[in-house]
């Protein structure tokens, strides 16, 4: 709607979790760089963890997109409210693996031989399943047990369970210590700093194609980061409803009237005061490509100085 009037070949904040309008915090490189590192290294099972709105779904989509450009067979699990059976069959279709039994056993035999092809064809295998918290213990337990599908150096099948902060107290259910202590690594997503506020919309409105004009007062940016707390969700659902907002008044520039106005409309408080500071952050570049280079070469180093030790401890 607001499109031409912004001179925009695309809406900038929708709230679908496109890839392509990913923005790389230090936080979110670090996150990133662990979960790529853990699946080359065959860790078998990472942790990512988030407030609601920090960009955890953004983030896998974008972890989707590297892992299928490399040919990587993956299972992408976004329906957590499901039973064993309901999970497995939804797992081995997704895996386009062919199963037509019911019986758990052959399905987990299945699963096993498959995973060892890939594994003799030098190649590993993804299962990533989000919003975890709310998955049953049970499920959870089935989960653990898919770890044990390994061979004497390697896991099979690398594991990336993803959810919200309450999935870490879950997590610490004395049920799920088993669970808990084959989690390798971990990785975060955060709320925006005011500067990282600033950076993420003008990121976004560039990738819309914005030709460089001022569409957001510098006052307007920090009234978007005090209501939203820096949570990229709530961001997007501010600024897309003060361009709205904008268009419908004929004004080409956001300025604070128009965000306090849409605050209002959502029943957004003013959150500065309740935010925690956080420490300062350097805004240096990162190269996607330049990381993954980084880190197979962290992961081959690794496995050297795993060999050397295997072989000192022979002699």
């Amino acid at each position: 709607m607001y499109k031409d009037f912004f001179h925009l070949r695309a809406n900038p904040f929708n709230v679908n979790p496109d890839p392509r309008y990913l923005f790389l915090t230090r936080h979110t490189e670090e996150a990133l760089a662990c979960l790529t590192y853990g699946i080359q290294s065959r860790k078998g099972f990472v942790l990512l963890t988030g407030e609601v709105g920090t960009g955890k779904t953004t983030l896998i989509n974008k972890l989707l997109e590297w892992l299928r450009a490399q040919q990587v067979p993956t299972a992408f699990i976004f329906n957590s409210r499901m039973n064993v059976p309901q999970f497995l069959d939804y797992m081995m279709a997704d895996f386009g693996i062919p199963c037509d039994t019911r019986s758990k056993s052959q399905i987990l035999l299945k699963l096993y031989n498959w995973l060892l092809e890939r594994y003799r064809a030098g190649e590993t295998a993804v299962l990533i399943v989000d919003e975890a918290q709310n998955l049953a213990d049970e499920v959870l337990e089935e989960i653990r047990m898919m770890t044990n599908l390994e061979t004497f150096t390697e896991k099979l099948l690398q594991i990336v369970l993803v959810g919200q902060t309450e999935l870490e107290q879950k997590l610490k259910q004395p049920n799920l210590r088993q669970l808990r202590q084959r989690l390798t690594l971990r990785a975060k997503t955060h709320p925006l700093t005011l500067d990282e506020t600033k950076s993420y919309i003008q990121q976004r409105l560039r990738i819309a194609g914005s030709n460089g004009q001022q569409i957001f007062e510098g006052d307007a940016l920090g009234a978007i980061h005090r209501y939203s707390s820096g949570i990229p969700r709530v961001v997007n659902l501010i600024c897309e409803h003060c361009l709205v907002s904008a268009f419908v008044d004929q004004q080409k520039v956001v300025g604070t009237g128009i965000v306090d106005a849409v605050a209002r409309d959502f029943d957004l408080g003013d959150n500065h005061a309740a935010m925690p500071p956080l420490p300062p952050q350097t805004p240096d570049k990162f190269d996607l490509v330049d990381a993954l280079k980084t880190i197979s070469n962290l992961a081959e180093r690794l496995k050297e100085s795993e060999r050397d030790s295997t072989k000192e401890g022979k002699l």
